[in-house]
């Protein structure tokens, strides 16, 4: 055998074939994972004839009537009445009276919409700071019985939220919190702030403690040292966590239907409710539901770096 032939041979680097297998099955799943979110969208943009259609129609002839009955209501009216008004001022009054109706007002999704951008992100950033302060009091001081308050922390992820709804429900009529966004964004944050501690703390541990200690020999405080050296280095861990935490928010529907019913109703309650003329109005529906996913879907993936290094930070270590 000649001195420049070796056989030898990474361990860790993937053959060809498992290239390809794994490449296989990732799109495989992106595809079935991807596939019920692409039907959702094709449908908000048919009519209503078509979307309850058998068998579904794959090809059809777009329209925005689902979206135009997801923030107007209508009325039907008879065909003299309708041609006594004046041209229609936009195209949802064209479908409408196509289909012998006219808009009579707005819908309640835009303000239902708008209390799920409130709750959700106002619940986020308050889980997201008492976890961090909590965290960093975990990881940087003697607490005493700290094992045991971190273990009953985390036991209040182990229950089912619905198991505790009857209670919360009676306790929020007494305190006058039913139907209001305090109320909702106080539940969620007391829901997400023991994943908040238990995920910043391990990101704060592996911060070295001699960045702060250094700090604090060049005259900062423990809190400047805090700020100015800590939460630099666990932006990563917090924008991973801020991810988590609203996605519980953005989605969470039990809590929702049995707390609020008007004022504070959130969107995932109010989507399934939407009834057309006849029943469900399925291009509304999916019209609302694709909205609904755009605000969680474009804060994913403005924070898609930090949240593919939170995962796997602290995997390895030297």
């Amino acid at each position: 055998m000649s001195a420049g032939l070796t056989t030898a041979h990474s361990v860790v680097e993937p053959g060809r074939l498992s290239k390809r297998i794994a490449t296989i099955v990732v799109v495989l799943y992106a595809v079935l994972t991807l596939l019920p979110l692409g039907w959702i969208f094709l449908t908000s943009l048919k009519s209503p004839p078509d979307s309850i259609s058998y068998p579904p129609k794959v090809v059809f002839q777009p329209t925005i009537e689902g979206y135009c009955n997801l923030f107007t209501t209508r009325s039907r009216q008879t065909a003299d009445y309708i041609k006594s008004l004046p041209p229609p001022s936009g195209s949802c009054e064209q479908i409408a009276r196509d289909r012998n109706m006219v808009v009579v007002g707005t819908s309640n999704y835009a303000p239902r919409f708008l209390n799920s951008l409130i709750i959700a992100f106002g619940s986020t950033f308050c889980a997201v700071t008492l976890g961090t302060l909590a965290a960093y009091g975990f990881s940087r001081f003697k607490v005493p019985l700290a094992d045991d308050l971190l273990f009953f922390i985390l036991s209040t992820r182990m229950m089912p939220p619905i198991a505790v709804a009857i209670p919360i429900y009676l306790m929020y009529r007494e305190l006058g919190l039913s139907d209001t966004k305090v109320g909702m964004i106080l539940l969620y944050t007391a829901v997400n702030v023991s994943l908040a501690v238990w995920l910043l703390k391990g990101f704060i541990d592996e911060i070295p403690r001699e960045y702060e200690e250094a700090a604090m020999i060049d005259g900062y405080t423990r809190l400047q040292a805090f700020r100015k050296v800590v939460l630099p280095q666990a932006a990563t861990g917090i924008a991973a966590t801020a991810i988590f935490c609203l996605i519980f928010a953005w989605n969470e529907y039990a809590f929702a239907v049995l707390l609020t019913s008007g004022e504070a109703q959130t969107a995932p309650p109010f989507i399934p409710i939407i009834i057309g003329e006849g029943g469900q109005d399925w291009p509304a529906v999916a019209a609302g539901t694709t909205l609904f996913l755009i605000p969680i879907l474009v804060f994913t993936v403005l924070l898609r770096k930090h949240l593919l290094r939170g995962i796997t930070f602290g995997a390895v270590r030297k």
